[in-house]
């Protein structure tokens, strides 16, 4: 086995009596292993909880023609071909195909033509098709336990010659958070330290600075997607496509990051530049069309386009300002002529009376109160002098004399 194969890889089990971890599920998993046709799965639990690992014991187990492929480097059109002769397929990271490439499985598994394995991240409830979910058996996995991590770093320190002590294996343990595959990637970094820097306490203060990956759940996820949503909001698309790339490499998955590019073609680009939306919309509509890995194409083509649009949040602020108003003072009522009478008794109440519908005006447009009584003439957006907002406020502004 080459020394320049992964540690994670290295170790990997062979066998089930190696594989650490999940015992909740081990009574089932032998019970699937054991039956005379093994059913199609999907292996749900956080990075480095054992899913890939698991998926190719059963792989193996069958004894039949397997093959392991990761959905985001793998089109539809390269599947079909690797899938000739292939009787179970291992696919990792199911929920970065789009619901249009799951349904690609659905005449597969319906006929029994392949067993499927596969495994993600995300629940699946929200990121597998209900269709594809009812053809296979759903494992959830648990993150490691700290005795099960400390287990596999000495695994590991054996399988790299290396002697630490028992606060360094709990330490390691600890900083991994339960997943296996960080903590091995640690220990490939101790074994690199000169033997002298592996104590404790000096691993203590260097192991922290290693451990800089992207987390979906962890506080990094956070900070690259405000970098993203950041440098939009600033026009500089060199950081926006930078922040994106850093993301959707990490693994994140795209439908979070067009929700981000939405929030933001509204937020802080809004009505001077309409279309900032539609295009982030559509850039969502194609990603869930034609999922990744060539997704990133028009997710990267969006976030250009918001970082290069002029930007105005007038109707953000006009949100918030409405929304301060009713947090401190609540609802005022509506004005007896913008009610509408429902019933005769609501008319005799004066519902809708002196009414005056704009349809009827020139231009569409006739002065009236539609704001409470007590906020008539509060005034909570306020247009930028930005894209194309002037032309958009043109009309409003000449009919609305009071305002500037």
């Amino acid at each position: 086995m080459s020394v320049r194969q992964p540690l994670a890889d290295r170790i990997r089990p062979e066998q089930f009596d190696q594989f650490v971890g999940q015992d909740h599920l081990r009574a089932r998993i032998t019970a699937l292993s054991n039956a005379n046709r093994l059913p199609s799965l999907l292996l749900f639990g956080p990075p480095g909880c054992g899913k890939s690992t698991l998926a190719l014991l059963l792989a193996r187990q069958t004894g039949k023609n397997w093959l392991r492929v990761s959905a985001p480097e793998a089109g539809l059109q390269q599947l079909r071909k690797s899938l000739t002769g292939v009787d179970v397929l291992v696919l990792d990271e199911l929920h970065r195909f789009s619901k249009a490439q799951q349904d690609f499985f659905l005449p597969l598994l319906e006929s029994g033509e392949i067993t499927l394995i596969a495994t993600t991240t995300e629940n699946p409830s929200f990121s597998v098709t209900r269709q594809l979910l009812s053809r296979m058996h759903v494992l959830r996995l648990r993150p490691l336990s700290r005795p099960e991590m400390i287990e596999l770093a000495k695994r590991g320190a054996e399988a790299s010659d290396l002697v630490l002590d028992d606060q360094s294996y709990d330490f390691m343990a600890g900083v991994a958070h339960g997943d296996a595959r960080t903590m091995l990637n640690l220990m490939e970094y101790v074994a690199a330290l000169p033997e002298e820097s592996r104590t404790f306490e000096q691993l203590r203060t260097a192991l922290p600075e290693v451990v800089i990956r992207h987390d979906k759940d962890g506080d990094n996820h956070y900070e690259l997607a405000s970098a993203l949503i950041k440098s939009i909001r600033g026009s500089d698309p060199d950081a926006a496509i930078y922040y994106l790339t850093c993301l959707l490499e990490g693994g994140e998955d795209p439908r979070f990051v067009c929700r981000r590019l939405i929030l933001s073609a509204s937020e802080d680009i809004g009505l001077a530049d309409p279309y900032a939306l539609q295009m982030a919309v559509a850039c969502q509509q194609a990603v869930e069309m034609i999922g990744m890995p060539e997704g990133f194409i028009p997710i990267a083509e969006c976030a250009v386009y918001l970082a290069l649009a002029k930007k105005s949040n007038s109707t953000y602020a006009a949100y918030l300002a409405a929304s301060k108003e009713i947090k401190s003072n609540g609802p005022r009522p509506v004005p007896l002529h913008l009610r509408n009478p429902s019933t005769k008794l609501q008319k005799d109440w004066g519902y809708g009376k002196n009414y005056l519908y704009p349809h009827n005006y020139p231009e569409g447009y006739v002065e009236q109160q539609y704001l409470p009584d007590d906020l008539a003439g509060r005034h909570f957006y306020q247009p930028k002098e930005h894209g194309a907002e002037p032309r958009l406020a043109a009309w409003f502004r000449q009919m609305h004399k009071k305002r500037s």
